[in-house]
């Protein structure tokens, strides 16, 4: 295992490296089974187990899978270039079915690069699942050309261990990539992106819900950068923190000099079930443009005493009201999933969460 960070740096300070070097330290296991997890949709689906590709349960399509060596100096990026990876590069000419890809854990640490390149107006969709233990570090680099669209949805269900995942986009003229996360398994976690807004009317919508309980960790860090005019941004993040749990949120937006029109928006919101819980939120603008849109809001607070008060009322029990009222909080960020189906599959997730939490 590579030099890691420490909590001492700022970038990582609320990063639980602890549980990650347990994780990497553990002994590997037997295999979970996929079967559970794939979503009824038509598609390649590849499978992947402790970071390498299983054959006999995928059935790649148009998704190439060989060695890639991708250039980034995140310190946990590193670790992952070089490995055997797997890339999407689409052009508009072809008609291309949603790509699940399963990674299951089974102890110790694994690493897995992508590269994804969509061509000018191409349309890509990819669904991915993190099931297991054991330290799970990916790195993922986009590069969108003009016109194309790239929807992501990401959700991690390891029963234990670490997840980190790095993003690095580009995203091309009147380019769009929407992305979004559900942290709800018992892992701890780390969500890093650098996204650059890097055409004119480029368009990124990146966020999601992590939801903690015992004495989990979970987190994102995501860095937008405008670069170019009329570029629109949205970051929604939703941390929802149970028991002696953890849930830290830190989006950036920074506008370059010359990204004029730029329209960023920043939502970071955070709710604890109980006091003992810790929510921690950091909004960051860094605006050197004149002519712009940009707007954040952070808030951490408690389940509405009024709105359970009047749920019970009408004869809903204290769990039930409080599954209610938590599944409204974190909808806001699911639903802005485009497929029915995924979104479904994300929704249901997180009510099994909210079931054993509640």
């Amino acid at each position: 295992m590579a030099t890691l960070p420490t909590n001492s740096q700022e970038a990582f300070r609320w990063t639980d490296l602890a549980a990650l070097t347990a994780a990497a330290a553990s002994v590997r296991g037997v295999a979970a089974s996929a079967d559970g997890y794939w979503l009824d949709i038509a598609g390649p689906r590849i499978l992947f187990v402790d970071g390498m590709y299983a054959p006999d349960h995928s059935t790649p399509g148009h998704v190439a899978l060989s060695p890639l060596t991708l250039d980034t100096a995140h310190p946990l990026g590193v670790q992952a270039s070089g490995a055997a990876g797997w890339s999407i590069d689409l052009s508009a000419a072809e008609i291309a079915d949603p790509v699940q890809i399963i990674h299951i854990a089974t102890g110790a640490e694994n690493h897995l690069p992508a590269r994804l390149t969509l061509d000018e107006d191409a349309v890509a969709s990819v669904v991915e699942t993190y099931v297991g233990t054991g330290w799970t570090n990916r790195l993922t680099q986009i590069d969108l050309e003009r016109g194309a669209r790239l929807m992501r949805s990401v959700r991690l269900l390891q029963s234990d261990g670490f997840v980190s995942i790095r993003d690095e986009a580009v995203v091309g003229e009147a380019a769009s990539l929407v992305t979004q996360f559900l942290g709800a398994g018992g892992m701890g976690s780390r969500i890093d992106a650098q996204l650059t807004l890097d055409g004119d009317a480029a368009f990124v919508d990146y966020g999601g819900a992590l939801l903690t309980r015992e004495q989990q960790r979970q987190e994102c860090a995501v860095a937008v950068r405008h670069a170019a005019l009329n570029g629109s941004s949205r970051q929604t993040w939703r941390a929802v923190a149970a028991d002696r749990s953890q849930a830290s949120l830190a989006a950036r937006v920074e506008v370059a000099r010359g990204a004029q029109k730029t329209d960023g928006e920043q939502s970071l919101r955070g709710l604890l079930l109980q006091r003992t819980a810790t929510v921690n939120l950091k909004p960051e603008l860094e605006i050197f443009a004149d002519d712009v849109k940009c707007a954040h809001g952070a808030t951490v607070g408690e389940l509405d005493a009024k709105a359970l008060f009047y749920l019970r009322s009408r004869g809903v029990s204290e769990a039930r009201a409080k599954a209610l009222l938590t599944r409204a909080f974190v909808a806001d960020s699911l639903d802005r999933i485009g497929e029915d189906v995924v979104r479904e599959a994300f929704a249901a997730d997180a009510d099994a969460w909210l079931e054993a939490a509640l």
